[in-house]
């Protein structure tokens, strides 16, 4: 008897399929953000319409100000469609875990990038902006010390040569959080050694 319950799985399919506007419509397209539903939990039987639906989200944004947009979008979505299907109890709506951007110091990242430059030669270059949920920041602002963010590669050389003469890196070059993600150990774990010890030497020695 369908007629007589307010069906929070199709509440929550309405919402997941609303959420996905906020970055292409509520955001000019220079504007890089990431809303992801990670997660949803509702029922126990295919037989059985619930009484809750669990929605999990992850937002990503390079600044404040865009942040505070997309979180205001999702509760404005979460609570019309609420309404819009009749729900009798409002929506419960909680932040978990949240990290700030991510925002090199210019003169740190200036040594370091001499240093990997005089070290790695060519192998080293400014990668692109990075959607990474990150706290590595938190740890020097808490000491009031300027930090930089690098990174280093992981994948096969010769995968990754061959994907990009075909056009396929996207499909071929498994990323984080993929089934299929595994660094190569080699020459990984030498070049983030060398790459820590070198950044420090910036530092400490000549």
């Amino acid at each position: 008897m369908p007629q007589a319950a307010v069906d929070p799985v199709v509440m929550a399919a309405m919402i997941v399929v609303r959420l996905q506007t906020i970055v292409s419509r509520e955001l000019a397209a220079t504007t890089p953000a990431v809303v992801t539903v990670g997660s949803i939990h509702a029922g126990t039987g295919p037989n059985v319409i619930p009484d809750s639906a669990v929605v999990e989200l992850n937002v990503r944004t390079y600044d404040d100000a865009t942040r505070g947009q997309v979180l205001k979008a999702i509760e404005r979505i979460v609570r019309t469609e609420s309404e819009a299907s009749g729900s009798p109890k409002a929506p419960e709506i909680e932040r978990t875990a949240a990290f700030p951007p991510t925002v090199n110091d210019e003169e740190a990242t200036r040594r370091v990038a001499e240093a990997f430059a005089a070290h790695f030669g060519d192998d080293a270059h400014t990668i692109d902006l990075q959607t990474a949920s990150e706290d590595m920041s938190e740890i020097p602002k808490a000491f009031g010390t300027p930090f930089t963010y690098w990174g280093i590669g992981g994948i096969d050389a010769e995968l990754y040569a061959e994907a990009a003469k075909k056009g396929t890196i996207a499909q071929d070059v498994p990323v984080n959080h993929s089934p299929a993600f595994a660094p190569v150990v080699q020459p990984t774990l030498d070049t983030g050694v060398s790459a820590m010890t070198v950044a420090a030497l910036a530092w400490l020695g000549g």
